[in-house]
């Protein structure tokens, strides 16, 4: 246990027993413990392996090579179409914690052989992205639009295509297009 971390299940004011036994699941697994992005990361030799943390309908153990794993149990989550790499168990109570704790551990096990080899996941690259019809039609008429776009590192243009893909309605990508055209053309992101 590391004490840096405790103020995370001290202080939690939903999830306390559950993030306990996760807690008490992981270490048995022999992982480091660490603190990152805020909450308690375990790690084999300085990688990532899982990740403990909670929302308002469920508290998870984040696997960082989740989409490696094989699953046999079915309980990994991929978070949203866009997460490539990580997949959660989700849980609502520590009863189900409990009843698999024998299968978290094997599959804990399985997370940290997997950083043990080496292996890694296969991340999307920007050209596997599909670019939103509504920019598409702003580079199609503008080369400056284009040449600044593609002059953004691969990073910055995926998080561009993900932000104009997300909305449902052509006239919400639309104005999402239309208010990161300034910054596009200034050579910034979408969080600069």
């Amino acid at each position: 246990m590391n004490p840096k971390v405790d103020f995370f299940f001290d202080e939690a004011t939903q999830w306390q027993e559950e993030y306990v036994l996760l807690r008490k699941i992981v270490l048995e697994c022999k992982l480091t413990e660490e603190l990152k992005w805020g909450c308690p990361c375990y790690t084999y030799e300085d990688g990532n392996v899982v990740l403990i943390h909670g929302f308002k309908e469920y508290c998870a153990l984040l696997f960082f090579k989740g989409a490696l794993m094989k699953d046999p149990e079915g309980i990994l989550i991929q978070q949203s179409k866009n997460v490539q790499a990580g997949r959660q168990a989700r849980f609502t109570n520590a009863k189900e914690i409990q009843q698999l704790k024998k299968t978290l551990k094997a599959y804990i096990q399985e997370a940290k052989d997997i950083e043990k080899a080496g292996l890694k996941v296969a991340m999307k690259k920007t050209e596997d992205y599909d670019v939103p019809e509504e920019f598409q039609q702003y580079l199609d008429k503008d080369a400056e639009l284009r040449r600044a776009f593609e002059a953004l590192t691969p990073g910055r243009q995926r998080a561009y295509l993900f932000f104009f893909g997300q909305p449902k309605t052509s006239k919400t990508r639309e104005a999402r297009v239309e208010k990161s055209i300034g910054a596009i053309l200034d050579g910034k992101g979408l969080n600069d």
